[in-house]
């Protein structure tokens, strides 16, 4: 597979099904291009599907999960390297285990959603931001036990993301109500919690979420609300930002925009550090932010 050929791939995944995250997507590509690939050695192999990484990464798309899912993905697979000798072995095997990896990423959101559903109880009111499809997932798994809630979901500028959001809620037999990104602090002492999803979970357990999730965070602690953060494993990325201007260009615009006066673009995520976050709920477990680096550390073992 050529670059052109492993952009059509990958944007061909991510329009044909709206519930695969670009992380998913990333690591589907990325099988689809070890199976077909040419190369005579390890090192050739690595370095082209290390090239095949960046031309997902210039992609218009959520480069915080293809980076972080791309980088486990290839951590995972390589390590068959340390156990065969010849080429052809090594080759299978890393095609095996690529696939025990993804088919571990397509289970993990129902096991992220079957955690979190258990904090929502009878009665529950439940704050979200943007459009997750883990939280989506959450929320479906509430419902199928018959628990009545309330969800508010904030419009998500400036793609509007959240009406989309509000439909799938509401498709589920949940009471939703499409909010104002600037009525967060309005609505905030009316809910219980607040859910949202990641893009990306940094070593200090923060996360990078769609912009406006700082600001949810930082409303729903002056007024002693949990936010609770839900994400899959893949996500946890070997980053370690302090603040805003610490995120690199490449996961705050889109690829498309980066040639341009960013002094005028909008960015499309922002970080919240650990400090505003309650709790993590991931496929590997329910955490606190201060948990993360350990997880992050093992998953690279």
């Amino acid at each position: 597979m050529n670059n052109k050929e492993i952009k059509e791939f990958f944007t061909a995944i991510m329009q044909q099904d709206s519930e695969v995250s670009a992380g998913i997507a990333a690591i589907c590509t990325l099988l689809k291009f070890l199976e077909h690939d040419k190369s005579e050695t390890i090192q050739e192999l690595v370095s082209k599907l290390k090239t095949a990484v960046e031309v997902m990464r210039r992609t218009d798309c959520s480069v915080t999960a293809v980076a972080s899912g791309s980088e486990l993905f290839l951590r995972f697979i390589t390590l068959a390297t340390l156990d065969f000798s010849t080429f052809s072995d090594c080759k299978k095997i890393m095609l095996d285990r690529g696939e025990i990896f993804l088919k571990k990423l397509q289970e993990a959101r129902g096991k992220v959603g079957k955690l979190a559903s258990s904090f929502i109880v009878d009665g529950s009111r439940v704050l979200t931001h943007s459009k997750s499809r883990v939280v989506l997932k959450a929320f479906k798994e509430a419902a199928t036990a018959n628990k009545r809630f309330e969800v508010f979901v904030t419009k998500s500028s400036p793609d509007s993301s959240g009406e989309e959001m509000a439909k799938n809620v509401r498709d589920l037999g949940i009471r939703c109500t499409v909010i104002l990104d600037s009525a967060v602090g309005y609505v905030m002492e009316q809910v219980d919690m607040v859910m949202v999803g990641a893009e990306g979970v940094v070593e200090s357990g923060g996360i990078i979420n769609k912009v406006g999730s700082y600001t949810m965070a930082l409303c729903a602690r002056e007024m002693k609300k949990p936010f609770y953060v839900l994400t899959e494993s893949f996500k946890f990325s070997r980053l370690f930002p302090l603040n805003q201007r610490d995120l690199p260009d490449e996961f705050k615009y889109r690829s498309s925009t980066l040639d341009k006066d960013l002094r005028d673009e909008h960015p499309m995520v922002d970080y919240t550090p650990p400090a505003y976050i309650s709790l993590l709920f991931t496929d590997i477990g329910i955490l606190t932010p201060s948990a993360v680096s350990d997880e992050l550390i093992k998953l690279y073992l």
